[in-house]
């Protein structure tokens, strides 16, 4: 995968700014309590989640971050999660991106982890 650079993470909820340029939620599921204009989306980019059953085991658990990186970038070199972050490395190529996240920390989030592997590899 290439390296992009100016990747963000951001909360779904948090107001879009102009800094943001392409936004895009890599949730699977859609924000409790927004609506898709409060939004302000670009993409909704769900391929890219971690599965349910990743998702289900980390339960945002901040001891469990690091094993949870360690199988989220597994389960992205497979072929449907790898076209999906592929396309969101394309989108980082063109210019800003922003992945949206309704996790309350998104520093221990699955978008944290997808920002490093876009921009590190």
């Amino acid at each position: 995968m290439t390296r992009s650079p100016g990747v963000r993470v951001r909360r779904v909820y948090d107001p879009a700014e102009e800094a943001d340029g392409s936004r895009v939620l890599v949730d699977r599921i859609w924000p409790r309590g927004l609506s898709k204009d409060a939004a302000a989306l670009d993409e909704w980019c769900k391929d890219v989640a971690p599965s349910t059953e990743l998702r289900t085991w980390y339960g945002h658990d901040p001891a469990r971050f690091e094993e949870f990186g360690r199988r989220y970038r597994a389960e992205l070199r497979d072929e449907a999660h790898a076209a999906a972050a592929g396309h969101l490395g394309e989108l980082a190529r063109k210019g800003a991106l922003t992945l949206l996240t309704a996790t309350k920390d998104p520093g221990i989030s699955a978008a944290a982890v997808l920002r490093d592997v876009l921009t590190h590899g």
